[in-house]
């Protein structure tokens, strides 16, 4: 299911400063250097160009390198119509804040997604809304969901389950820090981690990322 995929940054940028993103997203940006200073920088802004220039796949994850949540209301509307243009293609599209996008229509070929690392309160790491609200505000949505459980941290295991079992995504992806030697995160035991896994297989389709043992 969707092994082709492509991203599409049509938005680019963030100020959410989850401590995790530093290493990945971050360090991708350095790289726009001679293209785009805002790119460079990870300042939230919009590249309006890029509207007519999604790319061939099955599934296009759009506004990788950023949060959508930082857009003008405008730019939402921009987005959202050209995915709604492309009806043969399915679009990810996820942000910390889902509350963004309560009052647009949401496309039926675009999966709406949000990061749920933990149920517990994830402030001493991001500036992003916490779990819990980023979970109801999902919730709320009339749309096709997915769930990033990336880079996941130690958790409620009966709550984690409730959770997923109520938004009922059609993806979620799970995975460890890729960074542990410079961002350390209180992460769950494997044998933990496994039977979260096992449990969320049974209702939805689990894609899992770096999976390993705790860093000690």
């Amino acid at each position: 299911m969707y092994e082709d995929t492509k991203t599409w940054n049509p938005f680019k940028g963030c100020e959410f400063d989850c401590i995790y993103c530093e290493p990945s997203f971050k360090r991708q940006a350095k790289r726009q250097k001679n293209r785009c200073t805002k790119c460079y920088n990870y300042v939230p802004h919009f590249h309006h160009e890029r509207l007519n220039k999604i790319p061939r796949a099955d599934l296009v994850f759009a506004c990788a390198n950023g949060d959508i949540s930082f857009a003008k209301k405008d730019q939402k509307v921009s987005i959202l119509k050209a995915m709604r243009y492309k009806p043969k293609q399915i679009f990810l599209l996820q942000t910390k804040n889902p509350e963004c996008l309560e009052d647009f229509r949401i496309p039926s070929n675009v999966i709406i997604g949000t990061t749920i690392e933990t149920n517990r309160d994830t402030r001493k790491i991001s500036k992003a809304p916490i779990p819990l609200t980023r979970y109801n505000d999902l919730c709320v949505l009339s749309s096709r969901k997915s769930v990033t459980i990336e880079p996941i941290m130690n958790f409620d295991l009966d709550v984690m389950i409730d959770w997923l079992w109520t938004l009922n995504p059609e993806i979620t992806w799970i995975g460890y820090n890729n960074y542990p030697n410079s961002v350390h995160l209180e992460e769950p035991t494997l044998e933990k981690t496994k039977s979260l896994i096992d449990e969320l297989n049974t209702f939805t389709d689990v894609r899992l990322k770096t999976i390993r043992d705790k860093v000690r």
